[in-house]
């Protein structure tokens, strides 16, 4: 049993599973999954849905983290992927041509990956620390996003672009199916091949890495530009979703639901072995809390205190040792003569 809670999932897996629970007793039909015009509809699937694009990018935040390092502009990321799509169908002749819709994909990825590279140049080329390298483009992303909307929210009506956040596939929503290929490929990547094992390496000790002939810089640059990637798709999908593009608040605090997830998915922030299938029950974790903070009608004045305070206490208890500390003194104060007679033997 010990060996099995020291396990990186066993109390993330916990909590995801208390938080299931309390939302069962309070709403019974919860779990319930409702079959309309072929699409399945019911909380569990909205949580998937919804929680696809923080998923994809505590993906790529993992990564990133492994290698000791930080994202602080996914949120602005995001923002600037969905603003770049929807201004270039926005000002297309025909805003239904799939040509279009293509177009507007390939422009928003690109630019995501084109703002991976400038973050991982300004870490392994600059020399800059990677909390103040992205804190850059973090501010300078909204900007980014405003200028490219005009200060405006751009609206869409394509149905080919909403089908990417809004679309379903096999009766459940296509977002999930792009969160399961992103997910399938990263651990392919990172587990099938050496490019894992790299990162781990760098993130424990980047010289000792170049020593060893890996080329650490180009693995630097790497996870960001990936990182970058899967905040490009995420903007897609949330802008998509709602067929419009809002350059101020789209993807706003992301990058911190990320971190939480990463976290709390067992990753540490020192770099090093990190787990993806962790990173996305955090990710779970986080958006079912979210779902939960709605659905007990909590106020949205304190909705962010109570969710802090509820990551905190997941953080505490997958601390381990925090967890002795707290057995330590149970016992302490349950056999106080035995703790007597210890000391003084």
């Amino acid at each position: 049993m010990n060996g099995l809670m020291k396990h990186h999932l066993f109390w993330p897996l916990v909590v995801l599973a208390a938080l299931l629970l309390f939302n069962l007793l309070y709403s019974p039909d919860f779990f319930q999954l409702v079959m309309r015009d072929g699409h399945l509809y019911g909380s569990l699937i909205d949580i998937l849905n919804f929680g696809s694009p923080l998923i994809l990018v505590a993906i790529g935040m993992t990564l990133v983290i492994a290698t000791k390092g930080i994202d602080l502009s996914v949120g602005s990321v995001v923002a600037i992927s969905g603003a770049m799509a929807c201004l270039t169908i926005s000002e297309g002749a025909d805003q239904q041509a799939g040509g279009l819709v293509l177009t507007a994909v390939g422009m928003s990825l690109g630019l995501s990956l084109v703002l991976g590279l400038w973050n991982g140049f300004l870490v392994a080329g600059a020399g800059i620390q990677p909390i103040i390298a992205t804190l850059i483009l973090m501010v300078a992303g909204r900007g980014i996003a405003q200028l490219i909307t005009g200060g405006q929210i751009i609206t869409v009506t394509s149905p080919a672009y909403e089908y990417i956040g809004a679309g379903s596939l096999f009766a459940l929503p296509f977002s999930i199916f792009i969160v399961i290929a992103m997910y399938i490929a990263a651990l392919l990547l990172t587990r099938k091949t050496a490019l894992g094992l790299f990162i781990e390496s760098v993130g424990c000790n980047p010289k000792a890495s170049r020593l060893a002939g890996i080329r650490s810089g180009l693995v630097t640059v790497a996870v960001y530009m990936f990182c970058g990637l899967c905040a490009g798709i995420a903007g897609l999908i949330l802008s998509s979703n709602v067929s419009s593009a809002d350059g101020n608040n789209a993807g706003l605090w992301y990058e911190l639901d990320a971190i939480l997830a990463v976290v709390i998915g067992g990753t540490s922030l020192n770099g090093g072995r990190f787990y993806l299938t962790g990173t996305l029950v955090g990710a779970l974790i986080i958006q079912t809390l979210t779902t939960t903070i709605y659905m007990i009608g909590v106020s949205p004045e304190i909705t962010l205190v109570v969710k802090a305070f509820v990551v905190l206490a997941v953080c505490l208890i997958q601390s381990e040792s925090f967890r002795k500390k707290l057995v330590h003194r149970w016992k302490t104060r349950r056999y106080p003569a035995e703790r007597e007679v210890t000391r003084h033997v």
